[in-house]
């Protein structure tokens, strides 16, 4: 087609989101990544659990759906959310999904984190986070890396997390 044309508009059954969370570490509070406690001397700051990689995967999937973002759904000046499971959460993104006649069709994450080592425990958040979306296991990926020491990241200051999802509409 000619620049300036027309292009007909067609239909896409699938659709990508893109979430990404990061949140302070400060003692006295539990670590929570992908629902999984995990012993480390400090824990992620955050109105809900502080779960990032959680809630990277929710800002993906509502993205992906069109349907705003996770402040939108549970604003983090609400009460009702002040530490709340962000599994649990997730389980009611998943939900919306459904209303609005989409599926998750897959979902990759990278957690971000100087410490602790996560690889031990990336299998146990992987099976969280698909078993809170009805997904298969095999149609999630959770990764774990470093910031080589850069940044907040690399200071052990903060976790951070990203997320891509596929949703289908039906």
């Amino acid at each position: 087609m000619s620049p300036g044309s027309e292009r007909p508009v067609t239909h896409a059954r699938f659709r990508s989101g893109l979430g990404y969370d990061i949140h302070r570490l400060a003692p006295d509070r539990r670590l929570v990544l992908g629902g999984v406690a995990i012993e480390h001397p400090t824990g992620l700051v955050g109105h809900s659990d502080g779960d990032v990689l959680v809630h990277a995967v929710m800002d993906a999937l509502l993205g992906a759906a069109g349907l705003g973002d996770l402040g939108k759904h549970f604003p983090s000046d609400d009460p009702a959310y002040a530490g709340a499971s962000s599994l649990g959460l997730l389980r009611r993104v998943a939900t919306l999904l459904g209303g609005a006649s989409f599926v998750v069709a897959s979902v990759d994450a990278t957690v971000i984190a100087e410490a602790p080592r996560l690889a031990s425990h990336t299998d146990a958040m992987r099976a969280n986070v698909a078993d809170a979306i009805g997904l298969d296991a095999r149609r999630v990926s959770v990764k774990a890396t470093t910031n080589d020491g850069l940044g907040a990241l690399g200071a052990g200051q903060a976790i951070a997390a990203l997320a891509t999802a596929l949703v289908e509409e039906r």
